[in-house]
């Protein structure tokens, strides 16, 4: 499900090879500012929908299990980040791990619903998209260790997390220093 890389596929229904435009990252973001709205939002809903199609059949195949569903995510968002059709080379896994934090909320608990309450006050702060990813994400094993909804559930979460952190190293770089991209408009130096 994961490798179904949605923005490549868009990019060329508008005759656009995205990896050569913006960023050159196969994610919701760069389609959003190379091809426009409705392109970002095509992207995104799709990313999202890999996430929640790969829970919906491990969860349903494995006996309702919400753990087995989010091993189901697993996959699909490494498929996501790492493509091997596309040399490796993806997104970095937020639009499906949205669709994922969905999931978690129609079968662990409602109270995820605070990890995209953060990440769109993350967003709002200072139109940073990077920075309400990295928190939008960080508090899913945040709460599933407040909630106890397992161990596994945690470090599921939690590999997630630092894998996001990792793939936005260079985001969190501009950020500190003051150019990264706002949502809105582009920071000159």
């Amino acid at each position: 499900m994961g490798c179904l890389q949605s923005a490549y596929f868009v990019g060329k229904m508008w005759n656009v090879d995205i990896r050569q435009h913006g960023s050159g990252n196969l994610g919701t973001t760069n389609a959003l500012r190379v091809l426009g709205k409705k392109a970002g939002i095509i992207t995104f809903l799709c990313d999202c929908l890999k996430s929640v199609i790969a829970f919906v059949i491990c969860y349903n195949v494995f006996g309702k299990s919400h753990l087995m569903g989010l091993y189901g995510c697993l996959g699909a968002i490494l498929g996501h980040d790492f493509p091997f059709y596309l040399g490796f080379k993806g997104g970095k896994g937020i639009a499906s791990t949205i669709g994922m934090g969905f999931c978690m909320v129609a079968t662990i608990s409602p109270i995820y619903w605070l990890s995209a309450v953060t990440g769109i006050g993350g967003i709002l702060i200072k139109g940073y998209v990077s920075m309400g990813s990295l928190m939008f994400i960080v508090m899913l094993p945040v709460l599933s260790a407040v909630i106890h909804a397992g161990a596994e559930v945690v470090i599921i979460t939690a590999f997630l997390a630092s894998l996001a952190v990792y793939q936005h190293r260079a985001n969190i770089k501009r950020i500190i220093a003051g150019n990264e991209n706002t949502l809105f408009k582009k920071k000159t130096k």
